[in-house]
């Protein structure tokens, strides 16, 4: 018997095993919000349809994997895009997406503004679709949506997200296009912010990154330069720590981090390609309250726009171009975890 009919047999409806769900929150800082909620067997997860179609919750096994910062799961809100204010909203997640003209810290430059890890990771997107069908033999759940960061006289960029899950591989395929719908260059920063947290993330997790060189971003970074690849017990007061990573690849250019708990039996790993986002940063905080390691893949450095204004670096996107971007989250359990452990 061939796979879809042994399934079929089985179960009443395939959303015994797998759906994807719309919602919409109801209370708190995320009232209002649109999301979907998916879940694949032992995998769950939620696209929130109204922040860029970026993932907030996940769990995998029956174990958070996520982490979400101190205030709480949250639309969109008036501050988002008001220079350090964004640190309110930042909510994590297991990913936001940070650009497109600028990452990482707010900074001013001509007069003009540019807020914290940009404007895209608060974007609704258009378009919407959410789907869950077979594909032959495989059942597939596929969200996709477009977001725009546009303004009057200025850019006109269009990020298309395709995201996809299949059962019985504990994977999610995240593919997006960035598109530059107008008649100019473009500056075009994007970071992937992939955030990990408790209980996944304790003393017994270990941090795999095959890297060439680690470079500390501050002092305090290179105080934690012996230990940036393992989790210590949170401690009170403790500055974050971020390490740049000049990353191994193979010889077409894809790579992976990973970060695995040997003691529940589970991993995650991120595999992308250095060609589409040639930098890798970490971001380490043991600080109680704000326990987390982020894994950043991004076409541009943690130091931000105004390091490469200076470096004469900004990257940037021609007019009517089309670029493309994958990332891929594979969740281990097994022998896929002893390979992982192997390739360390």
């Amino acid at each position: 018997m061939d796979k879809k009919k042994r399934l079929l047999s089985s179960v009443g409806s395939m959303q015994q095993l797998m759906y994807v769900r719309p919602v919409t929150y109801e209370e708190g800082r995320a009232r209002g919000m649109k999301a979907y909620e998916v879940k694949n067997g032992p995998l769950g997860f939620t696209v929130m349809a109204d922040k860029c179609l970026d993932i907030a919750d996940l769990s995998f096994m029956g174990y958070n994997i996520s982490f979400l910062s101190k205030p709480g799961l949250m639309g969109r809100n008036h501050f988002d895009t008001n220079g350090a204010e964004a640190q309110r909203s930042i909510m994590g997640g297991m990913l936001f997406t940070c650009g497109l003209e600028n990452i990482c810290a707010p900074c001013n430059i001509e007069g003009k503004d540019y807020p914290m890890h940009g404007r895209i990771r608060t974007t609704p997107a258009e378009h919407v679709s959410a789907d869950a069908s077979w594909e032959g033999e495989n059942y597939k759940v596929t969200l996709s949506g477009e977001m725009r960061e546009a303004e009057l006289f200025g850019e006109n960029l269009a990020l298309r997200r395709k995201i996809t899950t299949q059962y019985g591989e504990n994977k999610i395929c995240i593919e997006d296009e960035i598109i530059n719908e107008g008649f100019r260059k473009e500056p075009m920063m994007l970071l992937y912010h992939i955030n990990v947290g408790y209980p996944f993330l304790c003393e017994d997790s270990e941090i795999i990154i095959p890297t060439r060189k680690v470079i500390p971003r501050d002092e305090a970074a290179a105080s934690n330069m012996n230990d940036w690849n393992r989790m210590e017990s949170p401690k009170d007061g403790e500055p974050e720590y971020v390490f740049l990573h000049e990353m191994e690849a193979d010889q077409k250019g894809n790579t992976f981090a990973a970060i695995i708990n040997k003691n529940l039996g589970i991993g995650i790993k991120i595999e992308y390609n250095v060609l589409e986002l040639p930098y890798f940063m970490q971001w380490k905080s043991i600080a109680s309250g704000d326990y987390v390691v982020g894994l950043e893949p991004a076409n541009s450095s943690v130091y931000g726009k105004p390091y490469h204004i200076k470096e004469n670096s900004l990257y940037e996107i021609e007019p009517f171009a089309v670029e493309k971007k994958k990332i891929t989250l594979t969740f281990l359990t097994g022998d896929k975890l002893d390979e992982i452990i192997k390739e360390k």
